[in-house]
């Protein structure tokens, strides 16, 4: 398999030295917008070489996106298109309904799929078996230092409170999460999300709170900060890497 990625920042550096030692993978292809970052990481990776996205796209299997919403509107149709895999990991561009829509039909019309990770929480396999009856409520609540946000907080302080339509809106790199958690579960009108900013604390936390036919659901988790970006969550490239990993296990686990 050969695989693009777009996006060479912590989560894309992460991907990219994990998956070079995986057998299975033939080649992988960097690209960023800021081009010496990306022949930086090459150096690191030895399977890599840097092209641009529309010159490896006609050679790659899949390609991985982590780099912003703008590259997920830039690029997401021009992969599909090309009949290519897609893994998502900045899921908050989806809350553009018709962004969603379109990519998702173009995906049919080229027998192509586009992939979702969990990224840093989880339970979101456990909220969307649970979306297969009535499900009355969906709250996702994260907490993570200030420094996360890039402002100071001298007490927890609730930065954010409302449904996650608009907390990606507002939070576009700190809240992927309630994305990914809203496609699964009852959309994101109807998730709500609340973000705290806490001085005391030192990992990125989400809590998902679920209830209805199923009965009710409660996931918790603590998540180091990755060490090359504190407002992404270490769990959030094991989730990506995991991801492709699937991708290749012939035994899949899991919805």
């Amino acid at each position: 398999m050969k695989i693009g990625i777009i996006g060479c920042g912590a989560i894309g550096s992460d991907v990219a030295i994990a998956i070079d030692k995986i057998e299975e993978i033939e080649k992988i292809y960097l690209y960023d917008i800021d081009e010496d970052k990306a022949r930086s990481l090459c150096k690191k990776v030895k399977k890599a070489e840097f092209k641009k996205v529309e010159d490896f796209l006609e050679d790659v299997d899949i390609v991985f996106e982590a780099a912003s919403q703008q590259a997920v509107v830039e690029y997401g149709e021009k992969v599909l298109k090309a009949g290519k895999d897609l893994i998502i990991m900045t899921i908050g561009a989806l809350f553009d309904d018709d962004l969603r829509e379109k990519l998702a039909r173009i995906a049919r019309e080229n027998k192509c799929k586009i992939y979702l990770p969990s990224g840093a929480a989880c339970g979101i396999d456990g909220v969307k078996a649970a979306s297969m009856a009535k499900l009355d409520y969906v709250t996702l609540v994260t907490t993570k230092p200030p420094e996360a946000f890039g402002k100071k907080y001298d007490k927890r302080t609730v930065i954010f409170e409302g449904n996650a339509r608009e907390a990606v809106k507002k939070f576009p790199r700190n809240i992927n999460v309630s994305a990914c958690l809203s496609l699964a579960g009852i959309g994101f009108d109807r998730t709500t999300v609340k973000i705290i900013a806490d001085p005391v604390v030192t990992r990125n936390s989400h809590k998902i709170l679920a209830h209805g036919e199923f009965g009710r659901l409660r996931a918790e988790i603590e998540n180091m900060p990755n060490p090359n970006n504190p407002g992404s969550s270490y769990m959030a490239s094991l989730s990506a890497i995991a991801t492709i990993k699937k991708i290749l296990d012939p035994i899949q686990i899991g919805i």
